[in-house]
């Protein structure tokens, strides 16, 4: 009896794939589908009016007054340099907590529409792929298959640089 050993890339990806499984909210930007894990998500609000911010980056939309607390807004199809589109009835803010720089930021986040909540399985991620140095896809944390469809799991603290982060933080204060 042989036991043909598991090669190490193949570990890996595996354990990797382990510690990524479970709940995502899932929202639409344009035809594509992403997800964010559940646990930073602190709630879905219906789009509100979003003041703007001179002189801030493009993609940020503005800040909101959430329940007397002003938070920044970015526009995540701005973010990743898709065609802009008309706001509707279905588009949200997504108001997530992010990592940045040893503190908590809360942020909300517009996108087109949200979808459901997945629970998605360790068999059903795969590493995301690689596209070489000149693109920045880090803050790609995987792919999850679910039926026919691919979900682009987001890593919410990776979204958006650490500058970018500074830039966020001066905003509201």
């Amino acid at each position: 009896m042989t036991n043909d050993p598991v090669p190490l890339d193949e570990k890996i990806a595996s354990s990797s794939s382990a510690s990524l499984a479970g709940k995502y909210l899932t929202f639409l930007l344009g035809k594509e589908v992403y997800g964010l894990e559940i646990l930073k998500v602190q709630e879905i609000i219906g789009l509100m009016n979003v003041t703007p911010v001179p002189r801030t980056p493009a993609f940020i939309r503005g800040v909101i007054n959430l329940r007397g607390k002003v938070i920044p807004v970015i526009d995540l199809r701005r973010k990743f340099n898709m065609d802009s589109r008309e706001d509707t009835d279905r588009t949200c803010i997504i108001v997530v907590q992010v990592t940045g720089s040893g503190s908590l930021i809360t942020m909300g986040i517009i996108v087109d529409e949200v979808s459901e909540v997945i629970d998605i399985k360790a068999d059903q991620i795969e590493p995301p792929p690689s596209f070489g140095s000149i693109v920045d896809t880090d803050f790609i944390l995987a792919i999850g298959k679910i039926a026919q469809k691919v979900v682009m799991l987001l890593d919410v603290d990776k979204v958006l640089t650490m500058n970018e982060l500074r830039a966020m933080q001066s905003v509201t204060e």
